[in-house]
Parts: C-alpha cells; sequence; structure tokens
C-alpha cells in the first residue's frame, strides 16, 4: 500500500479487494493501518461490506477494532460475529475495556457472553465489574508483569522475555513478596544497568506510588500526570497488587470528565451528542433551564422596581444589557478557570486565598480598564458627565463582583464534596445579571438628579 495513499482512496481499496474477494489484497492494506485507522475504515463502508470485512479480519485484528469503537459499535460487530467469535475476541479484549462493554448489555446477555469465554478471563471480568464506576478497580487491567522479590534480575528477565505478549506496557516491572503485597517497582533501566546475579529486592524502588480500587479516577489521572508515568499499581486495602492503570486509559478518563465538565458549564445535561434524539436532548437541558428561568423573573421584578428611575432617564437602558452582559463574561471566564485548576491541584487554605486575591486584582485591573472606556462613551454620547460615572462606576464594580463570584462559588460547592462544575456558566451569569442590575440603578438612582 502506497504511503501516499489517502483515507478515500484505501476505503476504495478496500472495497475493492473485497468486491473480487482478494483477502492477501485485503490483509496487505490492513496490515499498513492502526487500529484507530481500521475502525475509521469500518466506520465509513458501506453497510453491505461490513460483513464481509469482520469475516476477513483476524481474531486479533478484530479485536484492535473493537477497543477502538464505541458501545453501540462493538456490540453491532458482535452481533455479526456470532457467540463462538465472539468470545474469541472478547477473550483477547484488554479486561478493563471489556467491563465498560458489558456494563452496558442486559444481565441475560452479559450471562451468555461470560458463560463462553475462558473461566480464568470471565472471573477476572466479574470482579472488575464489581467495583464502582468511575474508580480505579472498575478501569483497571490485570495484564502486566510481576517478579517476586527474591528473583536475580537473570530471573526477571527471563521472566520478562516469556510474558512479554501478556502485559500492556512494560517500561516497569512491580514487585511483589510472598504474600502477593506490593514492595517495590524495577525499571529496564534498572535491569539493563544491573548485574544479572544481583537481587531484585537490592536494586528496586521500594518508594511505590500507587492508588486504592477504591480511588477515584480523576485522582487517578492526577497520580500518573503528576509522575509522568506510563501505568500505575493499582492495590487492595492490604497493599495486595491487584492490576495497573496505564495511560491511555488515562486519555479516556480525562476526556470523559472535561466533556462533563463541559456540559455541566453550560448547563447542558449528560450524554448529549450529534446523535441524541431531540426529546431526549431537550428533556436533558429543561431542568436547568426551567431554573434559570425562575431566576431571571427577579431581574425582571429589579427593574420593574426601578422603574421611576428609568422613565427619568431613558439613557440607562442602553446600558442595560452591556453592564448585564460583561459581568456574566467575567463570571464565567473565572469559573472556567477554578474548574480547570481543581481537576489538576490540590488546593490548600493558603492556595486559595491566593487565588482569590489573584482573581480579586484581575477584577480590578479588569473592571477600572473598561470603566474608563465605557464612562468616556457615555460622556461623548450623552455630553451629561454624570451618566459616564454612573455607568463607568457601575461596570467597575459589577466586573469585581462578577469575578469573585466565579471564583468563589465553584470553591466553596469543592469543600461541600460538590463538583464544582454544576456552578454552571449560565447560573453564575444569571446570579450576576441580578446583581448588576441592583447595583446599576442602585448607583442610578442615587445620582438620578444630576442625570435628568
Amino acid at each position: 500500500m502506497s504511503l501516499e495513499m489517502t483515507e478515500n482512496e484505501i476505503t476504495l481499496a478496500i472495497i475493492q479487494s473485497l468486491k473480487e474477494g482478494k483477502k492477501k489484497s485485503f490483509q496487505e492494506i490492513i496490515d499498513e493501518l492502526q487500529p484507530y485507522d481500521i475502525a475509521q475504515q469500518y466506520r465509513a463502508l458501506p453497510s453491505k461490506h461490513i460483513n464481509k470485512f469482520l469475516i476477513y479480519l483476524s481474531v486479533e485484528q478484530l479485536t484492535e477494532l473493537m477497543q477502538e469503537l464505541d458501545t453501540d459499535d462493538q456490540l453491532a460487530v458482535l452481533q455479526k460475529l456470532g457467540i463462538e467469535k465472539s468470545t474469541e475476541v472478547l477473550d483477547l479484549m484488554e479486561n478493563d475495556n471489556l467491563a465498560s462493554l458489558l456494563t452496558d448489555l442486559e444481565p441475560e446477555q452479559i450471562e451468555e457472553l461470560l458463560s463462553e469465554m475462558k473461566e480464568e478471563e470471565s472471573e477476572v471480568v466479574q470482579n472488575l465489574m464489581n467495583y464502582p464506576p468511575e474508580t480505579a478497580g472498575r478501569i483497571m487491567n490485570n495484564r502486566f508483569v510481576w517478579i517476586p522479590k527474591h528473583y536475580t534480575i537473570r530471573e526477571a528477565v527471563d521472566k520478562l522475555k516469556h510474558f512479554a505478549e501478556l502485559a500492556e506496557y512494560l517500561n516497569y516491572l512491580y514487585v511483589i513478596d510472598e504474600e502477593k503485597k506490593l514492595v517495590g517497582v524495577i525499571s529496564y533501566k534498572d535491569l539493563l544497568l544491573g548485574n544479572l546475579h544481583d537481587k531484585v529486592e537490592d536494586v528496586m524502588y521500594s518508594r511505590v506510588v500507587k492508588a486504592d480500587v477504591h480511588t477515584d479516577q480523576e485522582e487517578v489521572a492526577k497520580l500518573i500526570s503528576r509522575y509522568d508515568f506510563v501505568s500505575l499499581p493499582i492495590v487492595k486495602e492490604d497493599n495486595k497488587l491487584v492490576g495497573i492503570i496505564t495511560v491511555d486509559d488515562v486519555i479516556d478518563v480525562v476526556l470523559q470528565e472535561a466533556n462533563e465538565d463541559i456540559e455541566k458549564l453550560h448547563a447542558s445535561g449528560k450524554a448529549i451528542d450529534f446523535n441524541t434524539r431531540p426529546l431526549v436532548a431537550a428533556y436533558r437541558r429543561l431542568p436547568w433551564l426551567i431554573l434559570l428561568l425562575f431566576i431571571g423573573l427577579i431581574s425582571g421584578g429589579i427593574i420593574s422596581g426601578f422603574e421611576e428611575t428609568l422613565e427619568a432617564v431613558v439613557a440607562l437602558t442602553f446600558f442595560m444589557p452591556l453592564i448585564a452582559g460583561m459581568t456574566g463574561n467575567t463570571g464565567t471566564q473565572s469559573l472556567a478557570v477554578v474548574v480547570r485548576g481543581l481537576v489538576s491541584e490540590d488546593l490548600n487554605f493558603k492556595q486559595v486565598v491566593k487565588l482569590i486575591l489573584r482573581e480579586l486584582w484581575v477584577g480590578i485591573i479588569i473592571g477600572i480598564t473598561c470603566a474608563v472606556l465605557i464612562a468616556i462613551i457615555a460622556y461623548v454620547w450623552r455630553g451629561n458627565p454624570t451618566l459616564g460615572f454612573v455607568v463607568g462606576s457601575s461596570l467597575l464594580c459589577t466586573l469585581i463582583i462578577g469575578t469573585l463570584a466565579g471564583t468563589i462559588i465553584p470553591l466553596i460547592l469543592y469543600k461541600f464534596n460538590i463538583d464544582p462544575a454544576v456552578a454552571s456558566g449560565p447560573l453564575i451569569t444569571t446570579i450576576n445579571d441580578i446583581l448588576s442590575l441592583l447595583i446599576y440603578f442602585g448607583i442610578a438612582t442615587m445620582f438620578i438628579t444630576n442625570l435628568m
């Protein structure tokens, strides 16, 4: 296959080989593709070619394909393969991915598939499914290389060679004692530089960074990011080594958590994508929007309460959207900064105070800059310095308050173990609308005689 071939050309070449029944030509094309690319070709094929495409793939290639597809596509592939070939694929799949897939099936389907699998693989998957969702135990993999601490370097290398195909990553070897408790870790570098007759326990690192099976998956992602690991050992309460979590699993976690936070930040509900039906998407968004609708009525009540001020100085109406919009925007910006920081940092009291003071100064700097600009515009437009002062000072106060609200609200929620992303952009925007209107009309009313 030419390296210059585009995806469309590869698709056409695959279709041609399928039409002509040339399995060898088909395999030559597939052998040059990465698992992700095979999955892309599967999605791009017309439905009439799907069955032959799957038949021509080896069990190993089918396994790689499965691990690149979403749940719906995985289930579709399993149905087309039939129970016998499906179980061969399931036996080869990474157990964490398999546990995730089976979670979405009906109990009868789960039982049928597990009963056809190898007993050892079936037990491992069932054990993973017993752990709560979004924990280390649920996403860990049991395919890794471990060695007893009494081994020599030579014995460790020999075992590594023997079990290389079972290990997803071979950067580290995990060292256990007689009770299978994790006592150390040894790297490739240690094996290469060590004397073949040295004991593993003499050259291993005994201070091992690890996670418990019940640790939240976000915390696991932070650990791997913090130490730049490609895998992290997972232990039970008694420190027995039961699995590892690898960097590719963490990337999936980060993407999943980021999508969830984006959904919450925009109050758009969960699990809404391009394929979600209109009624379902509307149902998931409505609760937030109805809540914000009623909160928004307060803004209308505030405007009604200052009706006399508006009638006296109609020019104030012109700046209302600007004041409310700018306040909401700066609050949402601060919220995004805080939520992003909470994902990557373990904040203590000192850091929280520093963050709040930093955002306060940010609000002051932004507020003064924008206030001066809008005050000049208001003065030039109406020729009234008092109007410029009212609009400018209102914007200064509201931008400072909006910045602090976007910082403090998610921190308070985080303190009470509530996901800070639920302090969504629309919610903070609505709250800031209320505060900004109160400040704006309050200041305007104080100077009403000079505005007329």
